[in-house]
């Protein structure tokens, strides 16, 4: 886990070099033909990049972004309407029977159908229309980390693109340093508070919340530590009641238009004795997370890649295997 996280950066930068022709035909064929609505499928880590892709889509394109539950063919046979629709599925592997039904569903319906896998011969690929490849090269830890980073970064090119967004455009071309620098900062703090925690939340909003996502789950598979991640906005409506003082909280932040309102939920959070990890700049009373500075679409990729490097610690810490997690697969066929 730790030497394919520190692999990121150098992914990041073989997928922006070796696609740049791919995405810009398929986001001119966007623009010619603009979709109603854009399908995601995915499951397990490769859905949290799809929350992440939603949220850049419908912010920067303006389409509303819908998750198709693969089920929903797979085992209730079900056929959605998706004529004119974009479906992009997201996978590691690209071997889940549910994924590649339920992509074989949506170009049946007339949808363009797009794979954005690490494996180019998998199954899935060979089924959709397009093919984005991550190019994460081999990933034989458990725990997804670096093909999570590459399908953020495929995620933040076809929207830069799509856009037309030159600033975005730059942005992501500097984004491989940006993650070097990300891996080199220092999450200690992390490790120590967590070491003997039961569990917490993890709260993002924006960009941040599918990020927040991914952290829970490696919390959960690699350290054997239940979390749940919650948007900034729902913390307060209900799951609050769990927050205390031996409950602590790690906050995934942006500089953007949710970072005063996220702030002010830090705020409250140390008023109410609960111990916090913000990233970013520091909050007082909160444990500051550093990293490199960088535009709001951009702080949650380099979030998760400073993460994984303290996961990895923590998951030592507390005496698991970060490289075997119990019960898991690398690949995980759902039907």
């Amino acid at each position: 886990m730790f030497a394919e996280a520190a692999d990121a950066a150098a992914a990041v930068a073989r997928q922006l070099a070796a696609n740049r022709a791919i995405v810009q035909v398929l986001a001119e064929r966007l623009r010619a033909e603009p979709p109603p609505v854009v399908l995601t499928c995915a499951r397990g880590s490769s859905d949290h990049a799809a929350t992440y892709l939603k949220h850049l889509v419908e912010t920067r394109v303006e389409i509303p972004v819908a998750s198709v539950s693969p089920s929903v063919t797979s085992i209730y046979g079900a056929a959605p309407a998706a004529r004119g629709m974009l479906a992009l599925a997201l996978s590691q592997s690209g071997r889940s029977p549910d994924l590649v039904s339920s992509m074989g569903r949506a170009a049946e319906a007339g949808a363009l159908t797009v794979a954005m896998v690490n494996d180019a011969d998998s199954p899935l690929a060979a089924r959709c229309e397009q093919l984005l490849p991550l190019h994460a090269g081999p990933e034989t830890s458990v725990a997804a980390t670096k093909s999570y980073i590459a399908q953020l970064a495929a995620s933040l090119a076809l929207v830069a693109a799509w856009s037309g967004d030159t600033e975005l455009g730059r942005t992501l071309a500097a984004l491989p340093d940006r993650l070097a620098a990300a891996w080199k900062c220092d999450w200690s703090s992390l490790v120590d508070l967590l070491e003997d925690a039961r569990g917490l939340y993890v709260i993002g909003r924006g960009p941040g919340f599918g990020i927040a996502q991914e952290a829970a789950l490696k919390f959960k598979e690699t350290c054997g530590l239940h979390a749940e991640a919650f948007s900034a906005a729902e913390l307060r409506h209900g799951p609050m009641a769990l927050v205390g003082a031996d409950f602590p909280v790690l906050v995934v932040r942006q500089p953007d238009q949710s970072a005063d309102a996220t702030n002010a939920l830090v705020e409250d959070l140390v008023a109410r004795r609960v111990r916090v990890l913000v990233t970013g700049p520091p909050i007082a009373g909160a444990l500051a997370l550093p990293l490199p500075a960088a535009c709001a679409v951009t702080t949650p990729i380099l979030a998760i890649q400073a993460f994984y490097r303290a996961a990895n610690a923590l998951s030592v810490r507390r005496g698991h295997d970060p490289d075997r997690p119990p019960l898991l697969r690398k690949v995980t066929e759902t039907v």
